[in-house]
């Protein structure tokens, strides 16, 4: 059963190859977006070495995985499924023999493979040749980096999931995917690095999911968080992955016994 949840992978991934050009552009836009927060941050710094922890090669470099990480992470299994459970063929899914919301995460996982090799790396590559990125030195660092990035993955993926499946109960759940959507980017830290928030909302942060999506792997990769705290920053992110397994499965559970389908 494991080779046919591989199949998905593999299917994403070629899939997402016939729309290759797309991604091609989309490096573009990155670097467009990351040029535009970088050249924002310069005149924020000013004169100013450094602002909440983050030098200004910090900052940059910080700038720069962000948005990059997100290429990886990013999908929309939460539209996916929100459309299936709209126009009927959830139903049939859920006949077949196998798990349907795994089959999503592989899925996404074979898109985000898609990206990562044919959007992220080059796109960083190609942003570390126009801004002074600084990447780290010490291959530790960036086999840790990539461990996070796995989870910042199946963190996000499993909040899209969990946003996806209440179509199940509001019917139209467009709105609320595009709540999420603005949530993740902006509490994540991609937009704003959470060390700039107010006392009481960086509080707030760090009882909620987002962080461990962007704004804790890429401390670690900029170096603003040692490699001895290292560890922490993952096992908090693992504990999130396991949490968050929680209200899926009841949401899940709970809409498999109220199942109805419009136009199915």
């Amino acid at each position: 059963m494991m080779s046919a949840y591989l199949d998905f992978i593999r299917i994403r991934f070629l899939m997402m190859l016939a729309y290759r050009v797309n991604y091609y552009s989309g490096i573009i836009i990155y670097a467009i977006n990351i040029g535009a927060y970088y050249f924002l941050w310069q005149a924020i710094y000013g004169e100013q070495e450094s602002l909440a922890g983050f030098t200004v090669p910090q900052m940059t470099t910080y700038i720069a995985v962000s948005w990059m990480a997100r290429a990886f992470y990013f999908n929309n299994l939460d539209r996916e499924i929100a459309n299936e459970i709209r126009d009927g063929s959830v139903a049939v899914q859920l006949i077949r023999p196998y798990n349907y919301l795994f089959v999503k995460m592989m899925q996404g996982f074979g898109e985000g493979l898609f990206r990562l090799l044919l959007f992220m790396v080059p796109g960083l590559l190609i942003v570390c040749l126009i801004f002074p990125v600084q990447l780290p030195a010490d291959p530790v660092v960036w086999l840790l980096y990539l461990v996070m990035l796995l989870f910042s993955f199946l963190i996000n993926s499993q909040i899209n999931i969990l946003t996806g499946l209440f179509a199940f109960f509001v019917e139209n759940n467009e709105g609320m995917m595009r709540m999420k959507r603005v949530m993740v980017d902006l509490f994540s830290g991609v937009v704003v690095p959470i060390a700039f928030f107010p006392g009481w909302l960086k509080s707030t942060m760090e009882w909620l999911p987002f962080q461990a999506i962007t704004y804790l792997p890429s401390s670690v990769f900029t170096g603003r968080t040692p490699l001895g705290e290292a560890g922490g920053v993952l096992g908090l992110q693992v504990f999130w992955f396991l949490l968050l397994l929680l209200p899926i499965w009841l949401t899940w559970r709970a809409a498999r016994k109220r199942l109805f389908v419009q136009g199915g």
